[in-house]
């Protein structure tokens, strides 16, 4: 099933475009990691230490989730709260500048969740999302949904 809404328009985040790029924003914008996060870590580290063999941002699956396992046909994405519109009902009234980009980034970023979503599905595929602050506050409840799954993968 092909995913049906028109895709959200993001300005581009240029001087033309309105925004003043300085470098000292461009140092920090540098930091930001897109693979490797701290909470991503510590979700492979735990999964690792209960055996779950997996691999790490897969090219050959839609969104290149941060963990699959294959045998599973599980995908899992860490999804930053900020980047992923996390209450993003009322949170989005909080963004106070530079809204015309950021409204529109973040929203096409929860709309491209949902696009990868339905690609995995169709692929036959479990969707595993969490939201980082939930690895950070609760890693065990995270690491048993998974184990959860897989072993009924197996008693099936």
């Amino acid at each position: 099933m092909e995913y049906q809404e028109p895709k959200i328009k993001v300005p581009r985040f240029n001087e033309a475009s309105g925004f003043y790029t300085t470098k000292k924003r461009s140092k920090i914008m540098s930091r930001i990691r897109g693979k490797n996060t701290k909470p991503e870590l510590l979700f492979r580290k735990a999964l690792w230490a209960k055996g779950v063999r997996y691999r790490v941002n897969s090219k050959q699956l839609p969104g290149r989730p941060d963990v699959s396992i294959k045998k599973y046909k599980l995908a899992i994405f860490i999804d930053g709260e900020f980047w992923h519109g996390y209450d993003w009902d009322e949170k989005k009234d909080s963004i106070k500048s530079n809204r015309g980009f950021w409204m529109p980034k973040i929203e096409r970023n929860m709309q491209r969740d949902k696009e990868v979503n339905q690609q995995l599905y169709d692929l036959g595929y479990t969707v595993f999302r969490f939201w980082e602050k939930e690895i950070k506050t609760d890693l065990d409840k995270c690491i048993n949904d998974v184990l959860i799954f897989i072993t009924s993968g197996i008693l099936r």
